[in-house]
């Protein structure tokens, strides 16, 4: 998942890259508003962390215009402004949460959890013929529905949802199995096989790389 950060303060930048990271989470910076504009019109975020009062383009100002382009990204606002009517405007400015500062960041990683988990309900996955429709819980190769089992289904929708970054064994145990402690990651291998059995990928198709040693990686 890709996180861009738009804030001025250098300290609460650098605190929450470094935190997000170990996380396990993807992120970019910008330290004005206008260099977090040229960004959405770049690139694909899947949740941006917008400071209020920004040099160049505010971050009200900034959340209305990137709505009028997506609608579906979510915005969570890290601001000191905090009466009832600043945190009213910067809903209906589009933004998804509001967070005062300070903050803790264990809430902040719990809500970006939460803003996650919504968004995927209503996404549709694709990793080059093969597409997922996550409202629907339905997996498809060529428009064919394809049965998984919920854990298959889960094992892949991570994969794709993380399209381009090696995920390796120990992210996917606790990702996805949500065991934190020493296990056998060779299950792993065990549903990774029959997946590629059930959607019949062939050698010029396999879109799920094995990394030996480390885990996988999904690529178009």
């Amino acid at each position: 998942m890709h996180i861009l950060i738009v804030e001025d303060e250098l300290g609460i930048v650098q605190f929450l890259k470094q935190g997000l990271q170990e996380e396990g989470y993807q992120v970019t910076t910008a330290n004005d508003g206008s260099k977090g504009f040229e960004l959405v019109q770049d690139q694909k975020f899947d949740l941006i962390l917008l400071d209020w009062m920004l040099p160049k383009i505010n971050g009200l100002d900034l959340c209305k215009a990137i709505r009028i382009k997506d609608q579906i990204t979510p915005i969570i606002f890290l601001t000191a402004k905090d009466t009832v009517q600043e945190t009213i405007e910067g809903l209906k400015a589009g933004a998804n949460d509001y967070i005062k500062k300070p903050f803790s960041f264990e809430e902040l990683v719990e809500r970006i959890k939460v803003h996650f988990r919504n968004k995927i309900k209503t996404e549709v996955l694709t990793l080059g013929n093969i597409t997922i429709d996550l409202s629907k819980h339905i997996v498809s190769k060529d428009a064919e529905e394809i049965s998984l089992t919920q854990r298959e289904f889960e094992l892949l929708t991570y994969l794709i949802q993380n399209k381009g970054k090696v995920c390796t064994r120990n992210q996917i145990l606790r990702d996805v199995w949500e065991i934190n402690f020493e296990y056998d990651t060779g299950v792993i291998d065990v549903f990774m096989n029959a997946i590629r059995k059930k959607l019949n990928l062939k050698i010029e198709e396999d879109y799920i790389k094995t990394i030996r040693g480390i885990g996988y990686i999904a690529n178009d």
